[in-house]
């Protein structure tokens, strides 16, 4: 028993508590000349003005002045650029009838320009081009395998080359 007793009168360490005191603070007003440091003034600071609705709607306007600002700077930034850049082929195909020398500038605009003028009149009445020839969108593809030695692609740098040698009154 005398063990027991003992060990019961050993003083256990006590777990440190959530309620461990925090060291003091003391504002700068309230602070007696002792306790304040010297790097410290004794100047009492201004007490801050609330905030009025005058106050923000200054605020609001001068974001939407910076704003506006921002806008005209990234205006004149972009126009600038543009200004910059060179002009670059956009490397769509045109298409050179062989038989005529006429280059359109897309494969719908050759299969359109030949159906209004009527070159395609044998193709339509075999029924190449569907039922109504004039809403085939695809009807380059038709006209492309029905006569495949007739047409040629070109780049547009080659389409120039070939305008400079036609004639003008062809141009």
């Amino acid at each position: 028993m005398d063990k027991k007793t003992s060990t019961k009168e050993t003083p256990k360490k006590e777990a440190p508590t959530k309620s461990t005191p925090k060291p003091e603070v003391v504002k700068v007003e309230e602070a007696q000349p002792e306790q304040l440091q010297t790097s410290v003034s004794t100047d009492k600071p201004e007490p801050k003005k609330p905030t009025t609705l005058d106050d923000l709607q200054k605020i609001v306007d001068n974001i939407t002045k910076t704003i506006l600002e921002h806008r005209q700077q990234i205006a004149e930034l972009q126009e600038v650029v543009t200004r910059k850049r060179k002009p670059t082929n956009n490397g769509k195909i045109q298409i050179k009838d062989k038989n005529t020398g006429k280059v359109y500038p897309s494969n719908n605009n050759c299969y359109q320009s030949l159906l209004k003028a009527g070159e395609l009149k044998e193709l339509v009445d075999k029924g190449v081009f569907g039922s109504d020839p004039t809403r085939n969108n695809f009807g380059w593809f038709a006209l492309n395998r029905a006569w495949p030695d007739r047409f040629e692609e070109m780049r547009p740098d080659q389409s120039e080359e070939v305008k400079a040698e036609q004639p003008k009154d062809q141009a």
